[in-house]
């Protein structure tokens, strides 16, 4: 049962991810979430650090696609900022936004990563496809009103997955 919510791997944050490793697993694509993922919730300011990871990504060959339940003229502004594609209102955990970006990045599931800081949206539809899932804890404790709700069952999920040392601390 755990399993469907449980990541592969987890990073601090976005930028602690080596592309590196990643291509050192054989992923050639990568899905990143918008909201306190690659920039703190309801914003569209991408500081310096993460502008230097995504070009870094990029120069290693690695094929980057925002995957995002945001409305699109967020996404899209940071997304055109970065030069990468996005998939806005995504309706994640569902498949389609997941295999709209599979087909954006011209990559199969078994090469491609998805990396994001929510359990019951980024890591769940990710699994249901057979990503690579990859969870960090969000950048800013500023969300969405639903998303403080659920956020309530997410830190009971990650607290039985910490105690089955499943994830760490």
């Amino acid at each position: 049962m755990w399993k469907r919510w449980c990541p592969r791997y987890q990073v601090g944050k976005l930028v602690d991810l080596e592309p590196a490793f990643l291509l050192e697993q054989g992923f050639k694509g990568i899905m990143i979430d918008l909201d306190n993922t690659l920039v703190n919730w309801g914003e569209v300011e991408v500081t310096p650090e993460t502008v230097n990871w995504v070009k870094q990504a990029k120069t290693a060959g690695l094929k980057l696609c925002i995957v995002s339940n945001a409305l699109e003229y967020r996404v899209k502004t940071v997304g055109e900022l970065l030069e990468i594609p996005w998939v806005s209102r995504a309706t994640k955990p569902r498949k389609a936004a997941f295999k709209k970006a599979l087909a954006i990045l011209k990559t199969k599931p078994e090469e491609t990563a998805t990396v994001g800081d929510q359990i019951f949206t980024d890591v769940w539809g990710g699994n249901r496809m057979a990503l690579f899932t990859i969870w960090t804890p969000p950048l800013s404790t500023r969300e969405f009103f639903f998303t403080r709700i659920v956020r309530r069952f997410e830190r009971r999920v990650l607290k039985l997955l910490k105690k089955k040392g499943i994830i760490s601390e």
